[in-house]
């Protein structure tokens, strides 16, 4: 079970590289990744052009049952509210926050070619 567990941490910890270097191209600077409270966890916090983005990444094989954005239900959006409150609250920051959820389909060793990155800003508030 603890194999498993580790096996989706380092999947999940691809996923968010790969994101994280999307960004990077794109023009943001990382700010923190895996920012972790009581609230619940922010995958990656980057800054571009005023805006403090608190990104939720969601990695998927495919997009073939569902889009992978469609996970980030109410509930899970009520969490990153909430922890991405307490860091600004620990964070003094002139930047504008905002949410953006960055899809990644694909999985570690295939193509990278085949790799599809979809990124949704200001996707919630």
């Amino acid at each position: 079970m603890a194999k498993l567990s580790e096996s989706k941490k380092l999947i999940g910890q691809w996923g968010e590289d790969q994101a994280c270097e999307y960004l990077r191209r794109h023009g943001y600077r990382i700010i923190g990744r895996n920012y972790s409270c009581r609230f619940g966890e922010i995958d990656v916090i980057a800054a571009k052009r005023g805006f403090l983005t608190f990104v939720e990444v969601k990695l998927r094989r495919s997009d073939a049952f569902a889009e992978a954005r469609e996970y980030v239900d109410e509930r899970k959006q009520a969490r990153l509210r909430s922890a991405a409150s307490l860091w600004l609250a620990e964070n003094e920051t002139l930047l504008q926050p905002r949410f953006d959820v960055i899809e990644v389909y694909g999985e570690p060793g295939m193509p990278f070619r085949s790799l599809r990155i979809r990124h949704y800003e200001n996707a919630f508030e």
